[in-house]
This record gives C-alpha cells, structure tokens and sequence, in this order.
C-alpha cells in the first residue's frame, strides 16, 4: 500500500504542478501581441494539457485504488467531501482545455487580470483537499 499511496502522491503533485503553470501561459497569452512569441507559448500550453491530462489520469487511478484498500466501499464523510474537490480540480482542467482551444482559434476575450485570479482557484482546491486528508474533521 506504501507503493500507491506514494505513486499517488508523486502524480498528485505532477498534475498539480501543471495545473498551476497552464493558466499562468493563458496570462501570457492574453498580453501577447507578437504572433511568433503567441505560437511558442501556445505550443507550451498544447504540451502541458496533454501531459498533466495523462498525469492526472493516473493520480485518479492510484488514488482509487487507495480509496478501496482503505475504506472498500463505506467511505469516511472526509473522504466524500475531498471527492468533491478533486472532481472541481478535474473540472477546473477541463476548462482550461477550453480556454487553450479559444486561444488556438484566436477568440479569447478574457484579460490577462481575470486569469490572474483564475490562475489562483487551483490553489484553494488543493489547500481544502489537503485540510480534509490531513485534519479528517469529519
């Protein structure tokens, strides 16, 4: 079990490190004004999707694995609660997948302020998340 849970943990913190980066090329995307530097940093981000994408595939599957030799299938409330989380952090990736795919079309109307405090959500899910498995408070 040490094995997982350490697989899961060096995931975990890969995908998270992509997490947090991505947004901060769509800060750059969206105060760029030359087109050679805006291809550069767009190829980047198409490279950082795709592999914290396959990164965060595998922090999911160690992490359930985790989940059944803990708990089987009577989970604690915590554990409920940091599902939730997680499923909002694989939200949040998503979305940046849709972001990155407005930026290829040309079509962002976003600022680079609001992906600042965009750049910043990931954060807070993670903070609640390790709150929840460290501190069980339900």
């Amino acid at each position: 079990m040490l094995w997982i849970k350490s697989l899961h943990i060096f995931f975990v913190i890969a995908w998270m490190a992509g997490v947090f980066y991505l947004p901060r090329i769509f800060v750059n995307l969206a105060m760029e004004t030359n087109t050679a530097v805006t291809e550069r940093l767009l190829i980047m981000a198409r490279k950082l999707y795709r592999f914290s994408l396959w990164i965060s595939v595998l922090a999911i599957v160690f992490g359930a694995i985790l989940v059944y030799m803990l708990y089987g299938p009577r989970m604690p409330g915590f554990m409920h609660a940091k599902l939730l989380f997680v499923v909002l952090i694989v939200g949040y990736h998503h979305a940046c997948g849709s972001i990155l795919k407005k930026f290829e079309k040309g079509v962002n109307t976003r600022s680079h302020k609001w992906f600042r405090v965009f750049n910043e959500v990931p954060v807070f899910l993670l903070l609640a998340i390790i709150v929840l498995v460290v501190v069980k408070p339900f």
